[in-house]
């Protein structure tokens, strides 16, 4: 998303995609012995063979040329975060407008909060009609899953392959919807051809990628009951007969192993997506995409609007032609044959940012009541009563354990306008529920089974996640103690792996 969404895009570019090029174009060969050291394994580098350095070389040209526009924007939000350094101190605001920079002119309000500490607040629907949003920057590209692990998605540009289709086409193209849909509808490849304006170059690598029928799974509905599924990470998909929620969708594409749960085994319809957060690894556009066609609508929490370090996914979701509902703490979304969801809070995981746009939920269908804990924190256990109290129990409760997760400037480096310090930032962790705080959750939620997230161990997902996981790693060690209290206090508990269901 942070590539995406028009201010944090901007940012991104400029203070962390092309300063990245530029430190591989000096020095191509460090890049990629970095990229092949698993103790650096998500780590910032290139994973680029030095006899591409030219494209990459053009690639960062076309950038600097093209790009000009979000790059000005980049740095008059660096510009203006200084000019109220320097200026707001408690007086009037109305004299500094004038000496915004005009990048900045019509999409930006000043502001105090109640600690008189001003900043800068976005007005986000607008950015997505400016200048710091160019949809020619969208493009796809189509391949066959060969199983083998993709460069990290947040240091390594995709170039151009022999064996990869490349669509010079935004999100929104309906022809994506077509292609999509022709995984479980069928289609001729002449309609495709037309839906996604190939030539016939492409429509000949097109055909290449196509199977002559859909792969679908015979058991991917229901006909009584409920089921659970896990897709792996932190991907749920829930059904009753009549309804079809999918959380956070994260969905391996190799189908030829038997080892996990694919797209084969979604359902037709879903009537509901929900996104838990802003993390790469929990809105995967990648996967939406391919749903988009067949779901009804988005969930997602809504933002603090005008936060720099808080994009509204509901923005960029729509912005990419999905339909959205944004709800906050405690909104109702129902679902047909009497189920529901419902938004609760989610605290954590964010480094301490002020970011709103994260959801927890809680969902009833078929009878029974699964918390979708998502990396949500046990910090505060008093939280869990108020859900408890205001929801009822919990049979089942899904966590995240990313325990000592990556620092803030891993993530979030190319939106800080102030720096940090490396001791601060290794203080501020992504950090979810270690075995106390999941304890502590499950204790006031009252649930008798938990099921701890894989956390990117799953072999599908390492070009986002980037992890590595030992038993002796701090992350596994507070996942088998939370596997022995769970044990000890008769709470049915289990670390999932690939996949798993559940039927009642």
């Amino acid at each position: 998303m942070h590539i995406v969404a028009p201010a944090q895009a901007s940012m991104n570019l400029a203070n962390v995609q092309v300063p990245l090029l530029e430190s591989y174009l000096q020095s191509p060969q460090v890049h990629i012995a970095a990229s092949s050291n698993p103790a650096l394994r998500g780590g910032y580098f290139v994973n680029v063979e030095e006899s591409r350095a030219t494209e990459v070389a053009e690639l960062l040209d076309t950038i600097k040329r093209e790009r000009a526009d979000m790059l000005a924007f980049a740095a008059a939000v660096a510009e203006a975060d200084e000019l109220l350094r320097q200026n707001a101190t408690g007086f009037d605001l109305t004299p500094l407008y004038p000496k915004l920079p005009a990048a900045l002119n019509g999409l930006v309000e000043l502001a105090y909060d109640t600690s008189n500490q001003a900043s800068v607040h976005l007005i986000e629907p607008l950015l997505y009609h400016s200048k710091a949003f160019d949809r020619h920057r969208q493009s796809v590209q189509l391949s066959l899953d060969d199983g083998v692990e993709r460069p990290f998605i947040l240091s390594t540009p995709r170039l151009p392959s022999p064996d990869v289709l490349d669509l010079q086409i935004p999100f929104d193209h309906p022809g994506l919807d077509e292609l999509m849909k022709a995984r479980i509808e069928g289609t001729t490849a002449a309609h495709l051809h037309e839906a996604l304006e190939l030539d016939g170059d492409q429509a000949a690598q097109l055909d290449r990628l196509l199977a002559p029928e859909p792969s679908l799974a015979p058991d991917r509905h229901i006909e009584n009951g409920g089921r659970i599924r896990y897709f792996g990470h932190a991907c749920l998909v829930l059904q009753s007969p009549e309804a079809a929620v999918v959380v956070d969708p994260f969905i391996s594409t190799d189908n030829r192993h038997g080892d996990r749960y694919t797209l084969d085994d979604l359902p037709d319809h879903i009537d509901l997506a929900l996104i838990t957060h802003g993390h790469q690894d929990h809105i995967v556009l990648e996967t939406l995409l391919q749903l988009r066609a067949r779901t009804d609508a988005v969930v997602v929490p809504r933002s603090s609007r005008g936060n720099l370090c808080d994009p509204s996914i509901g923005l960029y979701l729509k912005s990419m032609g999905f339909t959205v509902i944004e709800v906050d703490d405690f909104d109702e979304v129902p679902l047909p044959g009497g189920a529901r969801v419902v938004a609760t809070p989610f605290l954590g995981e964010h480094s301490d940012l002020d970011i709103r746009s994260k959801s927890t939920y809680f969902v009833q269908l078929a009878g029974l009541s699964a918390f979708i804990g998502a990396d949500s924190s046990g910090i505060d256990p008093v939280l869990y009563q108020y859900i408890r109290s205001h929801l009822g129990g919990v049979d089942k409760a899904f966590l995240g354990m990313e325990c000592d997760g990556a620092p803030l400037t891993w993530l979030y480096q190319g939106l800080l306008t102030r720096p940090v310090t490396k001791k601060m930032s290794d203080s501020r962790k992504l950090s979810g529920s270690n075995a106390e705080q999941a304890a502590a959750i499950m204790t006031e939620l009252g649930a008798g089974e938990a099921y701890v997230y894989a956390m990117g161990e799953e072999s599908w997902q390492g070009h986002v996640m980037a992890t590595t996981y030992t038993s002796d790693t701090f992350q596994i060690q507070q996942i088998e103690e939370f596997l022995t209290w769970c044990e000890a206090h008769e709470v049915h508990a289990e670390h999932l792996f690939n996949k798993r269901e559940w039927r009642w």
